[in-house]
Formats: C-alpha cells, structure tokens, sequence
C-alpha cells in the first residue's frame, strides 16, 4: 500500500466522521493552546524584571566594596584583566551649603575621575565633563533642591533660571553650622547629567572633578582643630569589557576578600527563580492537553471499532499489522498536528491582545494613567515555547492512539469479516 493510499485511507475517514473528528482536534487546540498562554505569562513576567533591572544600568558594572578603599588600592584594581574603566566616587562626610543668584542648598559633592567616566560614558543631558577642578556637571534635579531663604518652607520657591555656564559658592557646613568653615570654593556649571530612568530617583548631586580634593582637605584641616576620620568616603565600580567575563571578575575579587555586587549576580538569581516558575507553568499546562488525550484515545477507538470489518478486509488481502497499526497512528498524529498549528496561532493572538488590554484594565483598576513608568510585558511567546508545547501536543496525540492502534493489529480476520456491514 503507498503512501499516497495511505493518507486517502486516512482522509476519507475523517470526512466520514467530521464532528467527531472537530470536537477531538478543538479539544486538542485548546488544551495546547492553554499550555502556550500559560507559559508565556511567566516568560513575559521574566522579561519585564530583565528590562527592569537592566533599565538605565551598565550590565557589566561591578560595585566593590571595602573598608580599606583608597587611591592606591584604586590603581591596582585598574590594572587588573578585563577591565575597561574604575570609577571610585567620593563623597564628603560633612553637610555643605550651596549658594546660586540668592538661592540656597544642601546637595551632595561627589568627587570623582571624569577621565574613567568619559570611558564608561557618564551620561549628560547638555554641557560636557568637567576639564579643570572648579568645574562640575549638577544632577538633573539641581535647581528643583535650591530655596529661596526666608520663604514658606510649605511653599518653597525653587530656583528657575538657566544652570549652564553659572557660578555658585560651596561652602563646607549647613546652614548655621557653614560659620565654622568661612572659606568659599567657587564652581562653573558645564554640564548637566541626564535624568534617572526611574522617576522616583532625585539626582541633585554635585560632580565634581578628583582634583579639587587638596584644596577642600586644606579647608577642612585649616579649621578642624582635631580632625575626626577622613573628610571623604568612597565606593569604586568596575566596569568589565564584556559582559561575558563579569563573573569571572567577580569572583576573583571575592578570592580576595572583596564585598562584590553585580548585575549579572542579580540576573542569575532571578533567570534561575524564573527557570523553575516557567517549568511549573509547562507542567500545569501540560495537565490540559493530557485532559484532551483523552478525547483523541476515544476518537481513536471508536475509529478501531467502527472499521473493524475494513481492517479484517485488509488483512485477508495480505496488509501487515505495522502498515495498519501506521494507519491509525497518521491519523492520530494528523489530529495533534492540526489542533498544535491551530493552538499556535490561536496563542499568538491571545498573546496579542493581553498585552494590549491587560495593562490598561490594571491601570484602571490603580485609578493611574500608568503603571508608575513601568513598562510591562503580560505574554511573550519564544520559538522555544512553541516547539516544546508542539512536541507536548504530538507525542501525547501519538501516544493516544498508540493503544487503539495495537488492538487494530489484534483483530481477528475471521471475526472481523463476519460482522454484518
């Protein structure tokens, strides 16, 4: 028998049981499509925490932390392998006051080598880094932190004015305290850095060039009669050149004693929370088309009984027990192929429109115009979900009808061809 006969043998069997044949292939559709919905929600969820984490930070960034950070211990790190750049900011331990056309604040001066962030790519709104030590780049959020003295603190007025190219003094100690450090160190603005991805994040920080620490150190001493610790405390981040060699980096240093922490740490807690949370959905999922085998294995058997006579016909005529249990495992598989590409498409769809209308109905629900700048994913669905759910749908379609087919093999050739047609 070829193969051509085969497949018409097939054919005009489904055409004789058309309704049937329906409700086994939508039941089918259904339970796979379940499984592909399902498990998108938890790949959607995986990527929007991704994106998240990832948003607005260099994935090969590595904090260090140590109480025994200084210049020298710096440039050892510099020179170590794989890495691009070593950012070591410095902030003072002391409140400061700053001072612009009139208006007064208390933001953070953080030192810093603009030579290594030029090479990370500090990012900037307008203006450029700085070049010589009075010139400093201001937070995003500078002008929004500088009073007017004197007004209602419940209605403060903030400063407006343009930032670019402006002076202002900086004095060590805030407010009452500033009488204690008379000296004044002038800055130029000549740079703004650019907004934090996250609109909750104020950055009103002052960036300020490494080498003004000599004259602040001398400010410092010159009116600090026993000097309590070091004026600045600092953390350095390294950056890796690739991001492949992050966790090699990583764990060199914690060799050494070093307080590590890395994005790359963070994502591999999460990608392995999410393995598990993804295979748990797989598994539910798989409950539904393991429901809807059930329909295929009574398709399947009554398709054995109702042919009964054909196959003792076959058997008379000389056909094998592997060519007609063949027959029934085609058309087995041929319901789980068609109910897999119809689930496929019908997945997708839903896919579609969930994260269309899903976020509106919870920002409704949240009484927001958004999800608080939270860019969410509901569903997505890989190519590698498709081909495990597809291969879920048709080993189980073929192992449903693995059993009627074998009592196909079993009949009877006598029997069969005495049963009244």
């Amino acid at each position: 028998m070829q193969f051509k006969d085969q497949l018409d043998f097939v054919r005009q069997h489904i055409k004789k049981n058309k309704l049937r044949v329906f409700m086994t292939i939508l039941a089918a559709t259904m339970g796979t499509a379940f499984l592909i919905v399902l498990a998108s929600v938890g790949f959607g969820i995986h990527d929007t925490m991704r994106k998240e984490i990832l948003d607005n930070r260099a994935v090969n960034e590595i904090e260090v932390y140590s109480d025994q950070m200084n210049e020298s211990t710096v440039e050892k790190l510099k020179k170590r392998d794989h890495i691009k750049a070593v950012v070591y900011r410095q902030s003072m331990d002391l409140q400061s006051t700053i001072s612009l056309d009139g208006f007064e604040g208390s933001q953070q001066l953080i030192i810093t080598d603009f030579k290594e962030e030029g090479k990370v790519g500090f990012a900037l709104k307008e203006g450029r880094l700085p070049k010589t030590s009075n010139e400093v780049v201001v937070g995003s959020h500078f002008a929004q932190n500088l009073i007017e003295p004197g007004e209602d603190p419940e209605l403060p007025v903030t400063y407006d004015g343009e930032l670019m190219g402006k002076q202002f003094t900086y004095q060590m100690g805030l407010y009452d305290e500033k009488e204690s450090f008379p000296e004044e160190t002038a800055f130029t603005i000549v740079g703004i850095a650019k907004e934090p991805a996250k609109d909750w994040i104020q950055d009103a920080n002052i960036y300020a060039d490494e080498s003004i620490i000599p004259t602040l150190n001398q400010i410092y001493q010159a009116n600090v009669e026993e000097p309590d610790g070091e004026l600045f405390y600092g953390n350095v981040k390294m950056y890796a050149d690739k991001l492949e060699n992050v966790k090699t980096v990583s764990n060199a240093l914690k060799e050494e004693g070093y307080s590590v922490y890395s994005i790359a740490d963070q994502l591999e807690q999460i990608d392995v929370f999410f393995l598990a949370f993804k295979a748990g959905l797989v598994f539910v999922g798989t409950i539904a088309i393991l429901i809807a085998s059930i329909g295929i294995f009574n398709t399947m058997t009554m398709a054995v009984t109702e042919r009964t006579r054909e196959i003792g016909v076959m058997k008379a005529i000389g056909a094998s027990p592997k060519l007609i249990q063949r027959l029934f495992l085609m058309e087995s598989a041929w319901i789980g192929i068609l109910g897999t590409v119809i689930a496929v498409i019908l997945s997708y769809g839903i896919s579609y429109i969930a994260n269309m209308v899903l976020p509106m109905i919870v920002s409704a629900a949240l009484s927001e115009e958004d999800l608080g700048g939270l860019d969410v994913t509901f569903s997505i669905i890989p190519w590698q979900l498709v081909l495990i759910a597809s291969a879920i749908s048709i080993t189980v379609a073929m192992v449903s009808g693995w059993r009627p087919a074998r009592k196909a093999t079993k009949i009877d050739v006598i029997q069969a061809l005495r049963q009244e047609l």
